[in-house]
């Protein structure tokens, strides 16, 4: 089975918490990888998410250790919505 990353960026206004993540984590740009498995046997190319990632700390932030942590994909949704509603 063929596996691709695919990457983005995300942006917090605010201080958010995430399960998996032992403490809260301060606003800015984090770093998301999302890996996909390749779906055999369809007729065109169609890929299923297995397994999403965070880069702890913000890409901002300056500290020399990062660290890759799993995350639930519709947590980061549901928190990125909280978050981007209470910025307006």
């Amino acid at each position: 089975m063929s596996t691709r990353t695919t990457q983005s960026i995300v942006h917090f206004f605010a201080p958010f918490a995430l399960r998996g993540v032992d403490e809260l984590q301060p606003p800015g740009d984090y770093a998301i990888d999302q890996d996909e498995d390749l779906i055999d046997g369809a007729s065109w190319l169609a890929y299923r998410r297995v397994a999403t990632f965070i880069h702890l700390p913000a890409v901002s932030t300056n500290k020399m250790t990062a660290q890759l942590v799993e995350i639930d994909p519709s947590e980061l949704e549901a928190a990125l919505k909280q978050d981007h509603e209470q910025d307006q």
